[in-house]
């Protein structure tokens, strides 16, 4: 009897989903198990990533007595039967899609998400095409103040999403849900706009918003305005993350590198002039990699912090400010990329242009510390969102189009310049950098050190000749703090720690087409399918190197280096 008790344990657990047999594989809830088994359960407060909080009610689903219950609430249960359409669930949708609209501004015709909006997509299924309930949406004023992110209370529908991903993921804390009832309303505290607040500028809550009521701030005018502009040549840059991102907006797959035809979109866009960041990728690890040795060397005070990531900047400015002196005084690829484009026209009208998977960036772009002789580094920054917009715009074929290869003589990178765009990925090219070996054997032994994959926290050792280095590796900023935290507290010791603000890295940046886990790990996969694809693939390998130094007027320090302030005894420049 216990044998057969045994073998009964061991079979898998199903659940009954709309006539469907499905297995029950550890899902939080049973909107997990219908969508792993490909049924599409509606929600607009659920993310795979986030406590469940159950606001929305637009998942519920009918068991086969009647009893209706929140898919995203509702445990799996063995032998359990759930209906997903019937005609009271759908009745019911139909309502809590009415009461929705009640309190969102339809303006979809304008709207920054018309076509990407779950709220309108859920109303267009459910044929929802009247407002039951009248207007009642909030009158608060939009808040444009931050050059990341637009915040619009009329559209938003308090699912709740931003404040669990700032909370929850981020440890940043920068809005809340405020008042109770009918008054209720989410916004930054004690009455700050977004760019008054804790806000770090990541993006994150845009890229869970389901209705447009965060979105990343639209600067695509202005960039027609400048292409328009006989008198300007616009040369443009755009990141590793940009080639893994872009294609989703064309239902390309995305575990393709759309390099060469980014490169042709832009040019047919009115370009002059494109790079790729990834060759300042590669000079940043020349540089990173010096600065971390002369530390380590020097008996300076470690761990070093990497310093690309302006989202991690402003977390540490806001929320670690004694940290600062141990954060690299490199500047982000796209700052050294911005200099040497400077360098590279300085006898002519150049408008600077960098395509960025990150919100963040726009604010870095426009902080003093990015001014150098006189002239911003950066003029405009887009992000991969707002480029596929003007493609589309422009009725360019994008996945049609040929490939072209960026211009010359800023053009050529390394596989470690690639591999930026993922967690782990600038540590992984430190480490080739310093071993200096790029051996088959070599990158392979680097590859399993340690530092790949998508955890949220990563901590592993690596042999530098006689040394042995304690690497710690962090994506999304409350990985980050527990880092930090175990540094503090004496529990842990690293040399040198990377730090990416948005989970998963660039790859699963604010300013990156939104998209589930499953898809990020395809992006994942299509960096290092680039990398792998590179004939050079350590970046004291790259031969434009000689010739980016050579435009730093003997100078590369002041170009390619940033003084943030209250970094530590050294003075703002």
């Amino acid at each position: 009897m216990a044998r057969e008790k045994n073998q009964s344990n061991d079979q898998p657990k199903v659940m009954i989903i709309d006539n469907v047999e499905c297995a029950i594989n550890g899902e939080r809830n049973v909107l997990e198990v219908a969508r792993h088994n490909s049924i599409d359960i509606p929600s607009l407060c659920y993310c795979e990533n986030l406590s469940i909080y159950g606001g929305c009610r637009i998942c519920i689903v009918e068991d086969d007595k009647g009893k209706i219950d929140s898919a995203c609430s509702l445990k799996p249960r063995a032998g359990a039967k759930i209906q997903t359409n019937t005609p009271r669930i759908q009745r019911y949708r139909k309502m809590i899609l009415q009461l929705l609209l009640g309190s969102h501004r339809t303006d979809c015709a304008t709207c920054e998400m018309s076509e990407s909006c779950k709220l309108q997509a859920y109303c267009r299924r459910y044929h929802v095409d009247m407002e039951r309930f009248g207007k009642n949406y909030s009158d608060m004023p939009i808040d444009d103040s931050s050059k990341c992110i637009v915040r619009d209370p009329s559209k938003c529908i308090l699912c709740g999403l931003c404040v669990r991903m700032c909370d929850e993921v981020q440890n940043i804390h920068a809005i809340d849900f405020c008042h109770r009832g009918k008054r209720t309303y989410i916004a930054p505290g004690y009455n700050d706009n977004i760019a008054t607040s804790k806000c770090v500028g990541c993006g994150q809550c845009a890229a869970v918003c389901p209705t447009g009521a965060l979105t990343v701030k639209n600067e695509t005018e202005t960039m027609w305005h400048m292409i328009q502009d006989p008198n300007r040549k616009v040369v443009v840059q755009f990141a590793p993350s940009v080639r893994v991102g872009l294609a989703e907006q064309f239902g390309m797959p995305a575990n393709e590198p759309v390099t060469g035809k980014l490169v042709t979109a832009l040019k047919r866009l009115g370009v002059d002039v494109v790079y790729d960041t990834n060759l300042t990728a590669d000079l940043t690890i020349m540089e990173e990699s010096a600065e971390f040795m002369e530390k380590l060397n020097s008996g300076a005070k470690l761990p070093m912090f990497t310093s690309c990531c302006p989202g991690w900047i402003q977390h540490v400015e806001k929320a670690h400010p004694h940290l600062m002196p141990q954060v690299s005084t490199c500047g982000s690829p796209m700052e050294m990329m911005g200099a040497l484009i400077r360098r590279q026209f300085k006898e002519e009208e150049v408008y600077s242009v960098a395509i960025m998977p990150c919100t963040a960036k726009k604010f870095e772009a426009a902080r003093p510390e990015l001014e150098k002789d006189g002239k911003r580094l950066v003029d405009l920054v887009l992000t991969t969102q707002e480029l596929g917009r003007m493609i589309k715009e422009a009725g360019i074929d994008f996945p049609k189009l040929p490939e072209t290869e960026p211009d010359t003589p800023l053009g050529d990178y390394t596989g470690a310049g690639v591999i930026f765009g993922v967690s782990g990925g600038v540590t992984e090219a430190v480490i080739r950098r310093v071993l200096g070996d790029a051996s088959p054997d070599t990158l392979q032994t680097i590859a399993e050190c340690g530092v790949r994959g998508l955890d949220g926290i990563k901590a592993f050792e690596v042999a530098a000749g006689d040394l042995k280095l304690r690497i710690g590796v962090a994506n999304g900023l409350g990985n980050a703090d527990k880092l930090i935290d175990l540094v503090e507290s004496g529990k842990e010791h690293f040399d040198f720690i990377e730090v990416m603000a948005c989970p998963n890295g660039c790859i699963g940046g604010g300013g990156q087409p939104p998209a589930m886990q499953e898809r990020k790990e395809e992006r994942f996969q299509a960096i290092f399918k680039e990398d792998e694809a590179c004939e050079l693939r350590i970046p004291q390998q790259n031969p434009a190197l000689d010739y980016a130094y050579s435009l730093l007027n003997n100078d590369p320090h002041h170009y390619l280096h940033i003084i943030y302030p209250d970094h530590g005894d050294v003075h703002h420049e």
